[in-house]
């Protein structure tokens, strides 16, 4: 029925056990060395902490304001984390880290069940060297943490339906898609695999007893709404019973317009529908897109023969579908998809090494290791020397790229002695190698040294010896980062409304008590205030950061549309230092 047949559980597989703990490493590597980067991390960080010194965890808080753009789940983590760990820095990137742990198991698992340990090992491989896995995994944005929701939902279907009947996996499958839901809202998107389940589960499977589909099915649903319901009915209750405008307009804008709207009407990252097939993947998922090319023809006859194959590369192109169809594209949509198509590619590089078929995608492959090496060392050559062909925005970069300079160039030699190094080794296991290297090697040292750059912690000591502490401070183009480095209470005009209505509000603001100041940056164009009145405090985040006091302020302003302010007080001063 199939070319590769499961083989026995046999010894305990010690490659996996290796690959795991070297990812484990990796993961670890770093935490705490770095504050978080714009433009997610600090906005996620900010609100767990909020979380934590509020105690208010329902409704997730930015600047004391709700936050409507993404579920709590993510959230609700990072908070937990710091409860234990008292270390912000740390917890922080610890979901996006143990997700990633978490996808690598159930790859491996539901792998080893249907084609046996060296398909499995192989899989972990693959993402192991596709650089968006480690990338998301060593950052805290959401999506590391969806993609495990949605490889858990994966994973529980395929072990009922390919594996089982195991109904208590079709359950857990419903509840990971609520999960998923409740972190971003395309947790759903494992109930895609029902369809090419429905047309090839049988031939997958096999023969086996028991019923697959049943009155028991629709409990799936059930699941689903239920784990929904421990995070709506509270929300939506909460919402009714305050009366709050803020609370109404939180619940319209993550049930509606952060979801259905948000898909069918984007009002950002608008891209061409093939804009996965010919960019994303070819970078985010190289050198796996170069290994599935190189082996094109074998991926044919593994899918032709293969129904298990089949099922989940139908799955990963329902779901790069999926998100085509929408305008709004960013490379990272794309990572849920990346466990089962990592499957797929280690299916057909067995079958290839069964028929000793591997010699091109190896010369290849290796190929394209050197050139990478080379590339990075071409990169931090040209930082160093000759910046102003990295393009015209290279000033604004100026700083940052004279010291990234050296540690890449150093990351570039690194990847090519380590290519030459283990040039005998099986070529998935050189990618990997080099991947855990290059990974450790940003870690420890790219990233501490980009650190300063990234973060406004400068600048807000800034502030402390600029302005006297009896001066309230409020924020026009509001930005999170600033409140995790601040060492004093900020009031900021709502990140949801336009520069201009800001402005407005920071003038009635203003004019209520004169010693008051107000931090922007220099390219906010300004109707209320003279511009000349501007005092350069500093730069972070490659702008220039000015402070406006009261002698600015021209004789009247337009009323704000709506009178909107939010004080947000630090209450734990060191927990970034």
């Amino acid at each position: 029925m199939n070319a590769l047949n499961v083989r026995a559980a046999g010894p305990k597989d010690w490659g996996y056990l290796w690959i795991m703990l070297a990812v484990a490493v990796v993961l670890a590597s770093g935490m705490g060395l770095r504050g978080p980067w714009p433009a997610d991390e600090p906005r996620f960080a900010q609100i767990a902490r909020e979380m934590v010194e509020s105690g208010q965890w329902l409704f997730p808080m930015r600047g004391a304001e709700p936050y409507p753009d993404k579920p709590p789940v993510f959230m609700w983590l990072v908070a937990v984390f710091y409860l234990l760990t008292g270390q912000l820095k740390v917890a922080f990137l610890m979901p996006s880290a143990l997700a990633a742990l978490g996808t690598l198991w159930l790859v491996h698992d539901i792998g080893r069940r249907l084609w046996g340990q060296e398909v499995a090992r192989t899989a972990l491989l693959v993402l192991v060297f596709t650089p968006q896995f480690l990338l998301q995994a060593k950052t805290a944005q959401i999506d590391a943490l969806v993609c495990f929701w949605i490889t858990l939902g994966c994973y529980g279907l395929l072990r009922h339906f390919m594996a089982g009947p195991s109904w208590g996996w079709y359950l857990m499958a419903f509840v990971a898609m609520a999960l998923g839901i409740m972190t971003k809202g395309v947790g759903f998107l494992p109930v895609l695999m029902l369809i090419p389940l429905a047309l090839w589960g049988a031939a997958a499977r096999g023969p086996r007893d028991g019923r697959l589909w049943g009155a028991r099915s629709w409990l799936g649903l059930l699941a689903l709404l239920s784990t929904l319901a421990l995070w709506l009915g509270p929300m939506l209750w909460q919402v009714a019973a305050s009366g709050s405008e803020d609370l109404r307009a939180y619940r319209d804008n993550i049930l509606l317009q952060q979801t259905a709207q948000r898909y069918a009407n984007p009002w950002g990252h608008i891209k061409p529908w093939h804009y996965f097939l010919t960019v994303a993947i070819p970078t985010l998922w190289f050198p796996l897109a170069l290994l599935l090319l190189t082996q094109a023809s074998r991926l044919v006859r593994v899918l032709r023969e293969d129904a298990r194959a089949r099922i989940l590369l139908a799955w990963v192109a329902l779901v790069i579908l999926f998100f085509s169809l929408s305008a709004g594209k960013r490379g990272v949509y794309m990572l849920p998809a990346l466990p089962m198509l990592a499957l797929v590619a280690a299916v057909v590089w067995q079958r290839a090494v069964l028929e000793r078929g591997t010699r091109w995608s190896t010369g290849v492959l290796r190929l394209g290791l050197l050139l990478v090496g080379m590339g990075i060392l071409t990169l931090g050559a040209l930082a160093a020397w000759w910046p102003e062909v990295l393009g015209p925005r290279v000033d604004d970069y100026a700083d940052e790229l004279a010291s990234l300079a050296w540690p890449v160039m150093a990351l570039g030699t690194a990847t090519l002695v380590m290519a030459l190094a283990t040039w005998r080794r099986q070529v998935l296991e050189q990618l990997a190698l080099a991947a855990v290297m290059g990974w450790l090697f940003v870690a420890w040292w790219v990233w501490p040294v980009m650190d300063p750059h990234r973060t406004p912690k400068d600048l807000m000591a800034r502030l402390e010896q600029k302005v006297d502490r009896s001066h309230e401070v409020g924020l026009v183009a509001f930005r999170e980062q600033f409140l995790l480095f601040s060492q004093r209470p900020l009031t900021h005009f709502s990140y949801l409304d336009a520069i201009p209505e800001q402005e407005r509000n920071a003038w009635l603001w203003m004019q209520e008590d004169r010693n008051r100041v107000i931090l922007l940056p220099d390219h906010v164009p300004l109707t209320c205030f003279d511009p000349d009145g501007q005092r350069l405090l500093g730069s972070a985040h490659r702008r220039d950061w000015m402070l406006l006091d009261a002698s600015s302020m021209k004789a009247d302003c337009p009323q704000p549309e709506r009178v909107r302010r939010y004080v947000w007080s630090p209450r734990l001063m060191d927990i970034l230092e």
